[in-house]
């Protein structure tokens, strides 16, 4: 198969981006959270390794964004593959895994970023911002200063900001506690399991909803009106492993 030459995108070009990851709707959420993020565009999708190395033969790619978990080979594994190779792409690593010596590795095969499951839209945007704003750097520096500025635009000052009125930690339990309810939860369910109060649960419920990561239905066959039942998308963008 003829090699496609890896021309990086010109000024004013969006950032061309291959995500690879195994899970179809995951997959699908990635590409519609690139389209979302102004100066980037999805230019494929690959479930596999191999159907990554056949897209970047005949597509040219800025950033990968990787699922470390393929069905086929590991993530890092892939990357130094295509590194040996001679492709250049960089690479934003999307996976549960929290082994710091898999950190350390990763960066040595052009890993430029880490985005840990579950995650939001806004967390992935915010990378991809500061990965845009790293590219953009060009020219000589003036001083250690500049250089610096340049390397710290990959680094987040924190986790992404969640609604007013959200913490972390709290949205933590809330989602292991739908994640692992196989029936799905209410409201209430979620309060007494976490112990917050149903408004409090309830919200963060929603928030679950809106970043894809969970769904509702109603409950019927009780009397009065219908509760809303909550249930883990499996797969969707925000899935660990």
């Amino acid at each position: 198969m003829t090699e496609v030459p890896e021309v990086p995108a010109g000024p004013g070009e969006p950032i061309r981006v291959l995500v690879v990851e195994d899970d179809p709707v995951a997959a699908d959420a990635h590409v519609m959270y690139v389209g979302r993020v102004p100066g980037f565009v999805a230019v494929g999708k690959a479930h596999t390794g191999a159907e990554a190395r056949r897209l970047l033969d005949r597509t040219p790619v800025d950033l990968l964004l990787l699922d470390l978990h393929l069905p086929d080979a590991h993530g890092l594994q892939l990357a130094r593959s295509l590194r040996a190779a001679g492709y250049h792409a960089d690479v934003i690593a999307v996976t549960s895994a929290r082994d710091l010596t898999v950190v350390r590795e990763g960066v040595s095969l052009g890993v430029v970023q880490y985005v840990l499951k579950p995650f939001t839209f806004a967390t992935l945007r915010d990378r991809l911002v500061r990965y845009a704003e790293f590219r953009g750097a060009a020219g000589e520096a003036s001083g250690q200063d500049e250089v610096d500025r340049a390397l710290a635009a990959l680094r987040a000052p924190g986790p992404a900001a969640l609604p007013k009125g959200l913490s972390a930690p709290t949205l933590e339990r809330v989602t292991e506690a739908v994640r692992e309810a196989t029936e799905g939860l209410t409201a209430a369910g979620v309060a007494e399991e976490v112990g917050i109060s149903r408004i409090t649960a309830r919200r963060y419920l929603e928030h679950l909803v809106e970043a894809g990561r969970a769904e509702r239905k109603p409950l019927y066959g009780q009397v009065g009106r219908p509760e809303l039942v909550y249930r883990w998308v499996k797969g969707g963008a925000g899935k660990g492993r």
